[in-house]
């Protein structure tokens, strides 16, 4: 979603909720009466994340213009060229007109108006607040006045240390703690909010977006990986370096460049620093650097032995046949040239045959048949397919699309094993004898009645067969993120309300491997697809408990660790778990999305190889 998205005028509504509920409150000051004269911007900015003068009127608030919003969020920021000796307050600030505004750069302006604090996606999403003045009225005092110099943000200037803990008495909240940008690197940007600042030559680690933005690190040698991104290795790894780019010129007037992870953006970004509802403290640019395409390529994973099985999975993002060819075209050529046509591919986000439309379709047999020719056209086998179609928006998704996993197989090499007719609230279970175990129903839905599947994809059970030995392959797409704060909420640790969905969803797909296991102790069992969670998160700990999985991307190096890259940070979403009997394997996450500007889908593929 856009970062740009128009902020509503009725910020003092906002207001005045932050303020009942707490979340707002801030110290009283001298100044802080009504229609307060003589204040300056760093007396506005105070010394916590909420002015000391939230919701009072000021007068002659004075400062040079510094950039000039004219869509979105409407405004333009101003800084005073005479700043405080305290690090911790802001000299800059931002003036919400609503409409757009009349200033230009470099006017030295007089500004009356009402203190606010804007908190971008509401009081709920655990975001920051921007401090800001509301229905201004606004005196142009003179022209063509030097832009107060930049403050660099440099490697050495951006602390190592991200946050301090949330206070406990405020609820785990760091409005109102004291800033200390010496030691803390959300401090460090806070304390610069709404102030004209730069960077140099920085490398790009988030791609550009359909948004216009992308986004840098100023610490070229943090947590890198030898493709160029960042990665997001635990929950302390929140890597500080990075800053979102956006510009202030309209893209009407002036093109965003197209970036990949591992390009360079050269020369001088400047700009006022805002924080808004998607990345947080971002560079506004004025001045938007050029950039330097490192030729990053899309990688192709290694053909399979003929002894040995290749398993993939592959997130396809809402794929229906209202998509144009196109978009066939370009995933299955990847799943021919780049995942080498796997034996069998998991799929998940397959649509329903007419998409988002909400009639009550729910089969996809459309969807696959376009995608299967597709794999055909570019030169691949003649994928079978199995699945189970979903009772009508009781999965989740998007409303009308009733997405669902696929199970793609090549009949050459694999065959499926079809047990008993099912439909989309019959469980599948475990059954055979001490030796050798089977599924009751393949395909299969685990534990559809479990509410931890509420308005969630239920896990996809399959039974194959590769030479003589049966693998039991069951494809997932657990519950995403969404409600979680982010690493930048006010809330430190932030809360991640939508784990505790994962962690019960876990220990379903866990009990179930668990009876294939108790049956049979070396069987090959292989739990894949979009666990939307970490290597390190609660939620694998949960898939793994009782060693009866292990998450095959612990064997690669922590620095190859990714299949996703989200506001910069290169992380793990995709995953294949192993049972014990699956004992030697090779492991590959095939980047050919999520580092670059061009996307077939949002997720990057993964593929195991082993011998059954």
């Amino acid at each position: 979603m856009s970062s740009s998205i128009p902020r509503f005028a009725a910020v003092s509504a906002v207001v005045a909720a932050a303020l009942a509920a707490g979340l707002l409150a801030g110290s009283t000051s001298a100044v802080a009466e009504d229609g307060a004269a003589g204040v300056r911007v760093h007396d506005i900015q105070g010394t916590t994340r909420v002015s000391p003068l939230v919701g009072k009127q000021v007068t002659g608030v004075t400062g040079i213009v510094t950039g000039v919003r004219t869509y979105g969020s409407r405004g333009f920021w101003i800084q005073d060229p005479e700043a405080d000796a305290n690090p911790a307050t802001s000299e800059g600030l931002f003036v919400f007109t609503s409409s757009v505004p009349t200033v230009a750069v470099g006017d030295a302006v007089s500004v009356n108006g009402t203190v606010t604090e804007y908190v971008p996606g509401g009081l709920n999403s655990g975001n920051q607040s921007l401090t800001q003045l509301s229905k201004p009225a606004i005196t142009v005092v003179s022209k063509g006045n030097a832009v107060p110099d930049p403050v660099t943000i440099a490697p050495w200037s951006v602390p190592d240390e991200y946050t301090p803990e949330g206070d406990p008495a405020a609820g785990g909240s760091i409005n109102g703690l004291t800033l200390d940008p010496e030691t803390y690197a959300l401090d460090y940007y806070e304390s610069l909010e709404g102030t004209n600042v730069r960077v140099g030559t920085s490398r790009v680690v988030g791609a550009t977006d359909p948004y216009s933005e992308l986004w840098v690190t100023v610490k070229p040698w943090e947590n890198r990986n030898w493709r160029g991104g960042t990665v997001y290795g635990s929950y302390e790894s929140q890597n500080t370096g990075r800053l979102q780019i956006q510009s202030l010129t309209p893209i009407a007037q002036q093109p965003f460049p197209k970036a990949n992870v591992g390009d360079w953006l050269t020369g001088t970004s400047e700009g006022p620093l805002d924080f808004n509802q998607f990345g947080g403290y971002t560079l506004t640019a004025r001045t938007l650097g050029k950039v330097e395409d490192k030729g990053l390529e899309r990688e192709s994973t290694d053909k399979q032995h003929k002894n040995e099985l290749a398993v993939a999975t592959y997130n396809v993002e809402n794929l229906d046949p209202t998509d144009p060819q196109e978009k066939f075209d370009a995933l299955a050529k990847a799943v021919v040239d780049n995942l080498a046509s796997p034996d069998i591919l998991a799929l998940e986000e397959i649509q329903d045959n007419n998409g988002a439309k909400n009639d009550g379709t729910v089969a996809a047999d459309q969807t696959v048949k376009k995608f299967t020719d597709a794999i055909v056209a570019a030169g691949g086998p003649a994928y079978e397919w199995r699945s189970v179609d979903p009772e009508n928006n009781k999965d989740g998704g998007e409303p009308g699309g009733n997405i669902r996993q696929v199970f793609l197989f090549n009949p050459e090499r694999v065959s499926f094993t079809d047990r008993a007719a099912t439909d989309a609230t019959a469980a599948t279970g475990v059954t055979g004898s001490k030796g050798r175990a089977a599924l009751t129903v393949s395909p299969g839905r685990i534990d559809p009645a479990n509410t931890a599947w509420e308005s969630s994809r239920k896990p996809l059970a399959g039974e194959f067969v590769f030479r003589g030995r049966t693998v039991f392959v069951i494809a997932n797409h657990f519950g995403s993120k969404g409600g979680d704060e982010s690493i930048v909420s006010h809330h430190q640790p932030p809360n991640r309300s939508s784990e505790a969905k994962r962690l019960l969803q876990a220990q379903s797909v866990n009990a179930f491997v668990k009876d294939i296991v108790a049956l049979e102790k070396q069987a090959d069992v292989l739990v894949v697809g979009d666990i939307n969670d970490f290597e390190f998160s609660g939620t694998t700990e949960a898939l793994a408990d009782g060693d009866v999985l292990y998450p095959a991307v612990k064997s690669l190096p922590r620095s190859e660790r990714y299949s996703y890259v989200y506001q910069g940070n290169s992380q793990v979403l995709d995953q294949i778990l192993t049972s014990p009997g699956v004992h030697h394997f090779e492991y590959d996450s095939v980047h050919i999305n999520a580092e670059f500007a061009d996307q077939d889908s949002d997720h990057d593929p993964q593929v195991l190889r082993f011998r059954p």
